[in-house]
């Protein structure tokens, strides 16, 4: 995030054809990119319905995970792939996948199965099951050389009481053995993890994570408003966003852009910081 509004065609943004250009609005990074990203949750869509959501916001949606493990038992998968592949899309295989592949001795074959149907991206986590720290980095490592690979930390347990400090040593080795971001907890319920019950932002996280590895290195899944907009006024237009429903997309970048209630006002038009961003550099 420059910090430095820019007056501008709709078109740099990618959003439409129309040519309004009589706002300010704060600069977008443009696809492809590591800042600015938004990461949206496929729980199950159909084929059609993957259509019309790319069709109104394929440019405002950086990586498409297919949640949890449906990659493997979605009937639609070869048409979304296809779908994602056109509208430029990352097509990411959901971490849980990985964790019942690893847990079952079939790591290597889970990796050659994606490589095979055409997956670019996969997720490395160990929420669900407890893979050890060397576990976790050899398959970071072994699967850099094939994808683009996100590695979440946290765990999915809402009793687990999640610690800061582990959370940025976590951040810190993924980022080592190769991961391209490191995710952040959250569910999407928004309510473990990054998240206490009530969804609200554990602060000591957010700082301790992004003092460790860089804002451009950390997706934070937020699925829910509240905490999306806590984030952009935060960090600004650019932090990368998860977990997003794929029809709240389009709704996301109004939040970045400051064209929604939540975030109205984040960005001066003299271009000055946003709040808490100055702090977190």
């Amino acid at each position: 995030m420059t910090g430095h509004p820019v007056r501008h065609r709709t078109a740099v943004h990618g959003l439409t054809s129309r040519t309004a250009d009589f706002l300010v609005l704060p600069e977008r990074t443009a696809k492809p990119r590591r800042r600015g990203v938004s990461h949206v949750l496929d729980n199950g869509m159909s084929a059609a319905e993957a259509e019309l959501r790319l069709a109104s916001a394929a440019p405002s949606i950086d990586v498409w995970k297919f949640g949890w493990g449906t990659a493997y038992i979605d009937p639609a998968l070869d048409a979304k792939l296809e779908l994602l592949a056109e509208h430029q899309v990352l097509a990411c295989t959901g971490g849980t996948l990985l964790e019942v592949s690893w847990q079952q001795g079939v790591a290597d074959r889970f990796m050659d199965w994606a490589e095979s149907v055409g997956f670019p991206c996969i997720e490395v986590s160990c929420g669900s099951v407890a893979i050890p720290r060397d576990e976790k980095d050899k398959m970071i490592n072994t699967a850099a050389s094939r994808f683009v690979v996100l590695s979440e930390i946290g765990v999915k347990n809402p009793d687990a009481a999640p610690s800061a400090t582990q959370w940025g040593a976590d951040a810190r080795a993924d980022l080592e053995a190769g991961a391209h971001w490191v995710v952040t907890e959250g569910r999407e319920s928004g309510t473990v993890g990054l998240y206490d019950p009530a969804g609200e932002v554990r602060t000591e996280i957010v700082d301790v994570v992004v003092s460790a590895v860089g804002l451009e290195a950390v997706l934070f899944e937020a699925p829910r408003r509240a905490q999306q907009a806590w984030l952009i006024r935060r960090y600004g237009a650019n932090v990368n966003l998860g977990n997003i429903p794929p029809a709240d997309a389009l709704a996301v970048e109004t939040l970045r852009l400051g064209l929604r209630s939540d975030t109205i006002g984040t960005f001066p038009p003299s271009g000055g910081t946003p709040a808490g961003l100055e702090e977190s550099r």
